[in-house]
């Protein structure tokens, strides 16, 4: 799944079987793959802290999905191929830029530093 471009069309995951969706603002599923995107951290949406930290993820989630759904996006490896869950560890980039830096930016997420953020 890397070094070349993918258009697909992410809606909100549910509980029937994931293939193609949005978990959060930093877990996809593409094609049956769950991907960790591993260059940012956003807020939990499940098992948030505090009620700022799940409208912070909603938010996260909702903005990652329209970047998504843009237009054709590219996906490269991280430091890893794989996390300790099992998922694909992939920075998802368009016109050489990372979606996750938008969201940073945006201060929907923070950059990955290797441990989560309290958002609260």
């Amino acid at each position: 799944m890397t070094g070349e471009y993918f258009s697909a069309r992410f809606a909100p995951c549910s509980s029937a079987k994931r293939v193609t969706c949005i978990v959060d603002g930093d877990t996809i599923w593409m094609n049956g793959t769950k991907i960790r995107i591993a260059d940012i951290n956003t807020p939990e949406t499940t098992g948030a802290k505090c009620p700022r930290e799940r409208a912070l993820g909603d938010r996260a989630t909702r903005r990652m999905m329209a970047l998504l759904n843009q237009s054709p996006f590219a996906m490269r490896a991280g430091l890893r191929d794989e996390d300790r869950y099992g998922r694909k560890l992939r920075i998802i980039t368009r016109g050489g830029q990372s979606l996750g830096n938008q969201l940073v930016a945006e201060g929907l997420a923070e950059p990955w530093q290797g441990r989560r953020k309290n958002w609260c």
